[in-house]
């Protein structure tokens, strides 16, 4: 069996290490730089299918909700601007602030999932959800509104996010290109849904009412987290957790040994124990946040490509319906804009999940994201030059295009880069960091539509920074994959055995070590050690 190959550098037993060392040799004779290939680090091997497509299901839920209730909720611009007599960017600040605290909400949501697991987290963020919109309906001001809306609300998204993309790598592997791509596609069925409906609840029951009904049907995200049943890490971390407690008791016999000998009895262990109790806060705080991947070069690549992404990634979303309604467009008409993107983006997820699944493109898929971004971008530049309702149309099915591709490889490009054991501290790490230019992205563009008092160079700031962003990530990518090749022959010619040569930075040494822990032969150096030490106490005993 695959799962059972045998690697031929370091003859140990890996996961898919036959398929990854196949793909090195077709990389070495085409020429190309590829992606690292692709394998378990969780200690178990994922079902790819069964329960798991329930899973996809629910993580389709929540995720929908994450991405689109922001952009769906702008449907209500008009009218919250006229009660509260504010300005464009007073108003974007909602969006803003809710995606921000969604991203922000990062780690802590990653370290509720690493202490409690996805379903409680979800079950409990879809109530948060469901509390900030409910009260969102009794608010007096916008400063209220920024709370509800924004705070309490973006924070229970925030709880529905990071735990669903998650969980998919616990339950995929060699589908999971598939996976991420039909859960991401949750995003535009909602768009396609809510935008309609946000007019019709609006039309017939004013902002208030359609909050509270709005409110209500974001429980539906506690259904959701109640599908996502807990996996492998719930009995087979047993084995490496008592392994790792079976080296931390031979690690500190043989220490204790070696004091024995080597130091009087009379010397205060004070000072080593001060410093164990701070290695052990260290510890506890890695344990949930690996801190360790800003270390990682093609996390920070990454990091810095999608930091400077999505200062322009939101805006264009946020204010398409206004932008629709300033040229004469009917309300109805500019809420179909977002239907005609939303139909687009729900086609162009899960198909961008089964072309980056094939052969020919997972290996290259950190070259497919970065062209996605630019081809975001490039599609907002050329936003101006749409004239009346049909141009924006055609503007529409290419903006859903380029979303949807960039969405659908969003997080399985962070997967492909520090792999899946290590995804959960990433992942929460990526979004504390990007929702600084998520927060001002939106007021920025605002602000150009209050100075200017045209659309069009909102858009042309969007699509600018994207398309750097894009050209950025592709070069970057590019220099990593050369060095990671260089760093690989280097490896070669040393004749290093404990370096497997397909093995790539994506997994990480912290990776290479849980799977070796797997197999129990890495106590034996720290059994030989402890019977040596005990030898030469034995020796010098009978002199």
């Amino acid at each position: 069996m695959l799962g059972d190959a045998i690697c031929i550098f370091c003859k140990n037993t890996h996961i898919l290490c036959s398929a990854g060392y196949w793909e090195a040799v077709f990389a070495q004779r085409s020429g190309w730089t590829m992606s690292p290939s692709v394998r378990s680090d969780l200690g178990y091997v994922p079902p790819d299918g069964g329960w798991g497509w329930a899973v996809v299901f629910g993580a389709s839920i929540s995720v929908g909700f994450a991405y689109t209730f922001p952009k769906a909720f702008t449907i209500y611009f008009k009218e919250l601007q006229a009660v509260y007599s504010i300005s464009y960017s007073q108003i974007a600040w909602i969006t803003s602030i809710m995606c921000a605290t969604t991203y922000g909400g990062g780690p802590i949501s990653s370290i509720l999932v690493n202490r409690y697991g996805s379903r409680p987290v979800v079950i409990f963020g879809g109530l948060l959800c469901g509390i900030g919109m409910v009260s969102a309906a009794f608010c007096t001001s916008i400063l209220q509104l920024y709370i509800c809306v924004g705070f309490i609300t973006g924070f229970g998204l925030a709880l529905n996010l990071q735990p669903s993309v998650i969980i998919i790598g616990k339950y995929f592997l060699k589908r999971r290109p598939i996976a991420n791509g039909l859960a991401m596609a949750g995003s535009p069925v909602m768009l396609c849904t809510l935008a309609p409906l946000n007019q019709f609840l609006f039309d017939n029951f004013g902002w208030r009412g359609s909050f509270l009904i709005l409110g209500a049907i974001l429980l539906n995200c506690c259904v959701a987290g109640a599908l996502f049943r807990p996996i492998g890490p719930a009995t087979v971390p047993v084995k490496t957790q008592m392994t790792e407690e079976g080296k931390g008791a031979l690690k500190e016999e043989v220490t204790e040994d070696a004091m024995e000998m080597n130091s009087p009895t009379d010397v205060p262990m004070e000072n080593k124990t001060e410093e164990e109790g701070g290695k052990d806060c260290c510890e506890k705080i890695n344990r949930y946040l690996d801190f360790s991947l800003f270390k990682h070069r093609g996390f920070l690549i990454y990091l810095i490509g999608n930091v400077l992404m999505f200062l322009g990634f939101f805006a264009p979303i946020v204010f398409l319906a206004p932008y629709a309604k300033h040229i004469g467009i009917d309300e109805y008409s500019a809420a179909f804009l977002l239907s005609i993107l939303a139909i687009v983006d729900m086609i162009a997820r899960p198909t961008t999940g089964i072309i980056a699944n094939s052969k020919w493109v997972r290996p290259r898929i950190q070259y497919f994201f970065s062209f996605s971004i630019a081809f975001n971008g490039t599609c907002h530049l050329l936003c101006p030059l749409a004239s009346g309702y049909t141009g924006l149309v055609v503007y529409s099915i290419f903006f859903g295009l380029a979303f949807g591709m960039v969405c659908a490889m969003l997080f399985e490009t962070l997967m492909d880069l520090v792999g899946a054991a290590r995804f959960t501290s990433a992942v929460g790490l990526v979004t504390i960091a990007e929702c600084c230019t998520i927060l001002l992205g939106p007021p920025i563009g605002g602000t150009l539509i209050d100075t200017f008092g045209d659309y069009k160079y909102m858009f042309i700031k969007c699509g600018a920074v994207m398309v750097l962003a894009g050209t950025f990530l592709f070069i970057m990518n590019y220099y990593n994959y050369r060095m990671l090749a260089k760093e690989e022959k280097e490896r070669k010619v040393k004749g290093d055995p404990k370096e497997d040569p397909v093995r790539t930075e994506n997994e990480g040494k912290n990776n290479w070590n849980k799977e070796t822990a797997q197999d129990g032969p890495e106590l034996e150096p720290l059994r030989e050690e402890r019977e040596g030490l005990k030898k030469e106490m034995n020796g010098t005993n009978e002199v």
